[in-house]
């Protein structure tokens, strides 16, 4: 296969260590945006700006034509987006809502250059167990949850709380390879 060489906007070890596993020629460029999410804005649309305005931001840093890749994930319960947990209040109340419930993971990214750019958006069905207090003191313990939206990392300790997941795995980590590949290669094709 061939993929165009990028820039990845990010500063998830989780995307870099996925983009890997496609074989990507890759350099990394920071995209620092403002993450607040606009009055009355829906979760599908949120998560698809952020990847765009990190693609874009990526790309204004870069001296470089080739295209940038933007990523963002979001957890969202009840309509509700999830966030980073600040604090352990703010965590311990994220927990106790997904706990024995099914909520959503969406993962958005986005490839642009000076002259085009291509989005995706996926969706995945996250279903956890029942979840003690005891657990989520000592998951919060962990140092685990601090920096992942929705104050889990399902491919870390929380793995253990996920009675079944309904799309993409990798998309949950931060980063759906099936669609990045897919996007890179159309992203060729046209070329």
């Amino acid at each position: 296969m061939s993929y165009p060489d990028i820039f990845l906007a990010s500063s998830s070890p989780r995307r870099r260590e996925l983009l890997a596993q496609l074989g990507v020629s890759f350099s990394l460029v920071s995209a620092d945006i403002d993450e607040t999410p606009l009055a009355g804005e829906a979760a599908t649309d949120y998560v698809q700006r952020l990847a765009l305005q990190k693609a874009r931001a990526g790309l204004a840093r870069t001296n470089s034509d080739l295209p940038v890749l933007g990523a963002d994930t979001v957890v969202v319960a009840d309509g509700e987006i999830l966030g980073k947990p600040a604090d352990f209040a703010r965590f311990e109340r994220t927990m106790q809502l997904l706990s024995g419930r099914c909520h959503q993971v969406m993962t958005a990214i986005a490839l642009v250059n000076s002259a085009r750019q291509l989005q995706q958006l996926v969706c995945t069905e996250v279903c956890f167990r029942r979840l003690s207090a005891a657990e989520i003191s000592a998951y919060w313990h962990s140092g685990e949850p601090q920096d992942k939206a929705g104050g889990y990392g399902i491919q870390g300790l929380a793995a253990k709380f996920v009675q079944r997941i309904n799309g993409s795995y990798t998309a949950v980590v931060g980063l759906p390879l099936c669609e990045t590949e897919q996007l890179l290669l159309q992203w060729q094709e046209q070329l």
